[in-house]
């Protein structure tokens, strides 16, 4: 006897070792509730067992059963209260019941009595299935009648620790099934915010580009902000680096944190140190007080270094350990400090052949380079010219407390315009217009380029071929365009002059034309057809 009872023993530990590795193997819990069912008909002759948990309606229903069919299954739904199973799951409280042939209150529900048969003395034991001091379900079986010798006490006791089991199983899964619902509904609402944009465009609210090279640099920004990885901005001076760079701070989980900026062009390597590092009281002249660094002020959110290409050698060395450590020491100091920044650096030179000419470090290269987005020129993106127009204009009439508005054939000259300092020459050149018009409506008459008072044409004065007389480049021609059907003015195998007025008029399009006396139009097909490329000045 004493034997058999320590066989028991060691049965039951070996059968809660395997249900605690069913419970565990598996997030799908009617299976694994079947799986432990299985388990316990083959280790005491159990011929059905049933796991009944509440809904969100309070009703229990059959979610695992071994021994019954799908039928019998479906019609297994208790109110609390109601039956044998209601009772254990209102009260709390375990139930044995010798033979459950003579139970008033065993509803037989199911119709698995049936199949017993009302002669067989069948014992019911039920227990219920608490998590975290509530009760979340009923576990129940239905003892064939040659299993009773055993005792329902140890039976009784050993479902509890299975019902314990599963009652850990159960709150993990509806963790879990919270948990998507909440990764769902942010879905849906992420959903709902993309289709409120214009169909296939992104949008950032301080950046303008409906065109398809700025999508593309929406999209690597929207792919890069997410994460904490650093982000090197390529580009021409004035292509708005420091905008985009701003977009990814904003879209990044540090986008409550400081946005911190520094033009490393504009400091000195000593200054610069002091600027990004701090200082200790005293480190130098004039060091009167203790002074946090940008890293400092910067810690949690995102440090923007503009014009990272034009740093010195030596001070190379020293950022490459701070982006490799996140920790240094501030100027005259010995205090090691450490920091969470996300570094985004931004630069117009070629650091490929700043890197072969060893005028930039390659570790440090490698360390900035980890996501590299370029910024095109604002002569590759003339899609964009219009918006960045009304939008200057937008701000300049907020400022100035003017109503001021661009006419089209002024529209029609800035779109056309070379800009080699980008959006930063735009915005320049909207002002300027805006400020020294004499209307309410900017006409082409009011833009500096038409009144020889470009900026790019001062900066930029191209010399005139000695081979190309201006009579000449006046010169018309009574020879109509095939594809225009307009009369061109332009000779054929006049390349050269076409490149000379140009140059002349430092790249500008619309002042090139009026130079040939061509319009627009003719002046684009004559450029299409010598295969012109508009170069930079």
């Amino acid at each position: 006897m004493v034997e058999e009872e320590h066989r028991n023993t060691d049965l039951e530990v070996a059968t809660i070792y395997e249900i605690s590795k069913i419970l565990s193997s598996s997030l799908d819990l009617p299976k694994t509730l079947r799986d432990v069912l299985n388990l316990l008909g083959n280790h005491f002759g159990i011929g059905r067992g049933m796991v009944s948990m509440v809904q969100d309606s309070g009703e229990l229903h059959l979610v695992g059963a071994v021994g019954l069919s799908n039928a019998e299954i479906q019609r297994g739904r208790y109110q609390p209260g109601e039956g044998l199973t209601g009772r254990i799951f209102s009260s709390g409280m375990p139930c044995v019941v010798p033979n459950v042939a003579e139970e008033p209150l065993f509803l037989n529900r199911t119709g698995t009595f049936d199949e017993i048969g009302a002669d067989a003395d069948a014992a019911f034991i039920g227990v219920p299935i608490k998590a975290g001091g509530e009760t979340v379900g009923v576990l129940s079986i239905l003892r064939e009648p040659d299993r009773r010798r055993r005792g329902f006490e140890k039976d009784r006791l050993f479902l509890t620790m299975v019902a314990n089991l599963i009652g850990q199983a159960a709150v993990l899964h509806r963790t879990v099934t919270a948990d998507r619902l909440e990764l769902l509904k942010k879905q849906t609402r992420l959903q709902k915010q993309l289709n409120a944009a214009p169909r296939g465009k992104i949008v950032f609210d301080n950046v303008i580009g409906i065109s398809q090279v700025m999508q593309r640099v929406f999209s690597e920004v929207h792919q890069a902000a997410p994460s904490r990885v650093t982000v090197l901005l390529r580009g021409e001076s004035g292509t708005g680096k420091e905008a985009i760079a701003r977009a990814i701070h904003v879209q990044s989980d540090r986008k409550d944190r400081p946005f911190i900026k520094v033009n490393c062009a504009a400091l000195s390597e000593t200054l610069l140190e002091s600027e990004l590092f701090g200082h200790e009281k005293g480190a130098f002249t004039g060091a009167h007080a203790e002074r946090k660094g940008r890293f400092e002020l910067a810690d949690g959110g995102t440090l923007f270094l503009d014009e990272i290409g034009d740093i010195s050698a030596a001070f190379q060395a020293k950022l490459l350990r701070v982006l490799q450590e996140q920790e240094f020491e501030r100027v005259g100091g010995s205090r090691t400090i450490r920091v969470d920044v996300r570094l985004i650096a931004a630069t117009n030179r070629d650091l490929e052949k700043a890197v072969a000419a060893n005028q930039f470090r390659a570790d440090l290269y490698y360390r900035i380079n980890v996501v590299s987005i370029f910024l095109p020129p604002l002569r590759e993106r003339r899609e964009d010219i219009p918006e960045l127009v009304e939008h200057f204009l937008a701000k300049f009439n907020k400022e100035n407390r003017k109503d001021l508005k661009i006419g089209p054939d002024a529209m029609v000259v800035l779109r056309n315009c070379y800009w080699p300092g980008n959006v930063r020459e735009l915005e320049n050149c909207v002002e300027r217009t805006a400020t020294m018009a004499r209307g309410a409506l900017i006409c082409e008459f009011d833009l500096p380029c038409v009144q020889n008072r470009c900026l790019t044409r001062a900066l930029h004065v191209p010399e005139r071929p000695v081979a190309m007389p201006l009579e000449r480049a006046a010169a018309q021609s009574e020879n109509a365009s095939q594809h225009t059907g307009e009369p061109s003015r332009v000779e054929g195998g006049e390349r050269e002059r076409l490149v000379w007025a140009m140059e002349r008029c430092g790249w500008v399009q619309a002042k090139a034309a009026r130079l040939l006396k061509l319009t627009p139009r003719q002046m684009g097909y004559a450029l299409q057809k010598h295969n012109i490329e508009i170069k930079r000045i």
